[in-house]
C-alpha cells in the first residue's frame, strides 16, 4: 500500500481522485492548498504526489519547483484545466513526471498511478547490472546515477529512467509513442509532448551544449536516439 498525497481544492475532484485511487489500495490524504501540502509532504512519507496547478494560495508550479530542489525522486502527476500547450509543457519542464488534463477518465487516472508507483518501485537502488558508458557520461544503473566526467548530475526518477532506456538500446530510433509505453508504461495517445519535455529536460543536464544536442539526437518525423559515439 502507497502513500499518495493529492492537493486539489475542489472537493468533488478531490474526492473523485480519492476514491479511485483507494480503490487501488492506496492509502489517500487530501490538501486544498499549498500550506496544508507543504506541511502534509514534510510531515509524511509519500509514494506519489497528484498535484492540481491552479490553487486558492498560490501555483501548483511553485511546489513542484520547491520539491526537486530538496527531492528528484518523488514522483508528481500533474492534474491541469490549463488548455495550452505551452502551460502544460511548462508543468512539465517544471519536474512534474506527467500530467492529466481536466476532465479526465477515473480508468486513465488509476493507469497513470499505477504506472508511476510500478516506475518507482522499479527505480529502487539495488541489482547487478553493470555501469553502462557512453562517453562522456556513465550510467550506474545498480545505484541509479549518472556522471558526466567527475560530475554527478541530479537527474529525477523518470529523466533516469528514459535516458537508462536509450542507453540500453544506443543508436535505436524510438518513435514518442514508444517511449510513453515502455518509460511511461501507459499508450494513450495525445500525450508526446510528456516526452518532449522530459527530453528537453535531460538535454539541459548532460548535453554541452543543450541547444546544439550531440547525445540525444532528434531524427525528425520519428523520435529520438542516443548517440553511442557523439
Amino acid at each position: 500500500m502507497a502513500g499518495i498525497l493529492v492537493v486539489e481544492d475542489q472537493g468533488d475532484i478531490a474526492n473523485l481522485v480519492r476514491m479511485h485511487v483507494e480503490m487501488l489500495g492506496h492509502r489517500v490524504q487530501c490538501c486544498d492548498t499549498l500550506a496544508f501540502a507543504r506541511r502534509a509532504l514534510a510531515g509524511g512519507d509519500w509514494e506519489l504526489l497528484v498535484l492540481d496547478l491552479s490553487l486558492p494560495d498560490g501555483d501548483g508550479l511553485d511546489l513542484c519547483r520547491e520539491l526537486r530542489r530538496t527531492d528528484a525522486s518523488l514522483p508528481i502527476l500533474m492534474l491541469t484545466a490549463r488548455a495550452t500547450e505551452h502551460e502544460r509543457v511548462q508543468g512539465l519542464e517544471t519536474g512534474a513526471d506527467d500530467y492529466l488534463t481536466k476532465p479526465f477518465g477515473v480508468l486513465e487516472l488509476q493507469a497513470r498511478v499505477r504506472a508511476l508507483l510500478r516506475r518507482a518501485a522499479l527505480a529502487e537502488p539495488g541489482g547487478g547490472e553493470q555501469a553502462i558508458e557512453i562517453p562522456p557520461l556513465r550510467l550506474d544503473p545498480a545505484r541509479r546515477e549518472v556522471c558526466r566526467g567527475e560530475r554527478t548530475l541530479d537527474l529525477t526518477a523518470t529523466e533516469f529512467d528514459l535516458l537508462l532506456f536509450l542507453a540500453r538500446r544506443p543508436g535505436i530510433v524510438f518513435s514518442r509513442q514508444q517511449l510513453l509505453s515502455e518509460v511511461w508504461g501507459y499508450h494513450h495517445q495525445g500525450y508526446e509532448h510528456t516526452v518532449n519535455s522530459h527530453v528537453n529536460r535531460l538535454r539541459a543536464k548532460i548535453e554541452q551544449d543543450p541547444t546544439r544536442p550531440q547525445l540525444i539526437r532528434t531524427v525528425w518525423g520519428v523520435g529520438y536516439k542516443l548517440e553511442a559515439t557523439p
